[in-house]
C-alpha cells in the first residue's frame, strides 16, 4: 500500500501563489507516476498535472499551463505543485494521486480512474 498526505492549501487572493506538497509513504517503490487533480463543488474531478517518479516527464492541463509547475523530490518521496497567478476558478479541493503502471500512465495519465492511490485532499480557495 501507498499512503499520500497533501498539505499547503489555503486562502489566497487572485494573482497570488501557493505550493502544495504530497508526501508518499509505504510501498513507494511501486509508484511509476504521480498526479494532481482537483474538484470544485458540483463539478467532476479534473486532471491538473502529472509527473513520472523517476524521469520527471510532466503533463499539464491546458487551463494551468504556464501558471502551475509540478516537481518531485525522490529523496523525500514528495511531489509538489507550485501554483502561481491563481484565479478564482482555481478554487477546488486538490488531490494527490499515485499510479503504478507505466502503460496506464502513458495512455491515461489524465484520467482520475487510472490512479491507484489517493490522498485526502487539501482545500485551495482563491478570492477575487
Amino acid at each position: 500500500q501507498v499512503q499520500l498526505v497533501e498539505s499547503g492549501g489555503g486562502l489566497v487572493q487572485a494573482g497570488g501563489s501557493l505550493r502544495l506538497s504530497c508526501a508518499a509513504s509505504g510501498r513507494t517503490f511501486n509508484i511509476y507516476a504521480m498526479g494532481w487533480f482537483r474538484q470544485a463543488p458540483g463539478k467532476e474531478r479534473e486532471f491538473v498535472a502529472g509527473i513520472t517518479w523517476s524521469g520527471g516527464s510532466t503533463y499539464y492541463a491546458d487551463s494551468v499551463k504556464g501558471r502551475f509547475t509540478i516537481s518531485r523530490d525522490n529523496a523525500k518521496n514528495t511531489v509538489y505543485l507550485q501554483m502561481n497567478s491563481l484565479k478564482p476558478e482555481d478554487t477546488a479541493v486538490y488531490y494527490c494521486a499515485a499510479l503504478r503502471s507505466w502503460l496506464t500512465y502513458t495512455s491515461s495519465y489524465s484520467r482520475w480512474d487510472a490512479y491507484d492511490y489517493w490522498g485526502q485532499g487539501t482545500q485551495v480557495t482563491v478570492s477575487s
